[in-house]
């Protein structure tokens, strides 16, 4: 396995995780709640699963993987601003950032394959 593809599933997998611990645990739900996005909770986590989803597919089918990066980029984009937004400090901003960069590697090579 290759390093893109290794990127990939670790992406995919990680989506996968924050998409189901956004219903299930306690820790993400006063996440949400202090980010002020207590009410998009599940919209959020249902978009993380499929988004995670969509990477694994996305490794057999090119233009799911790109649609599932770009959605990927989005939120990170968006994430990153929330937490400037409410003054988190760097260390909790850099996980979002994080999932920008791998967003954006995954699109780049999705876009060239």
């Amino acid at each position: 396995m290759d390093v893109y593809n290794i990127i990939t599933v670790f992406t995919a997998i990680s989506f996968i995780a924050y998409g189901i611990n956004s219903f299930i645990s306690n820790k993400m739900i006063l996440e949400f709640e202090r980010w002020g996005l207590g009410k998009r909770r599940k919209q959020i986590g249902s978009v993380q699963l499929a988004c995670g989803i969509g990477i694994l597919i996305g490794l057999k089918l090119n233009l799911i993987l790109i649609i599932s990066s770009v959605i990927l980029i989005i939120m990170m984009v968006v994430a990153v601003c929330v937490r400037i937004k409410i003054k988190d400090n760097i260390s909790e901003i850099l996980p979002a950032l994080a999932y920008l960069i791998l967003g954006i590697i995954i699109l780049q090579q999705s876009i060239w394959k």
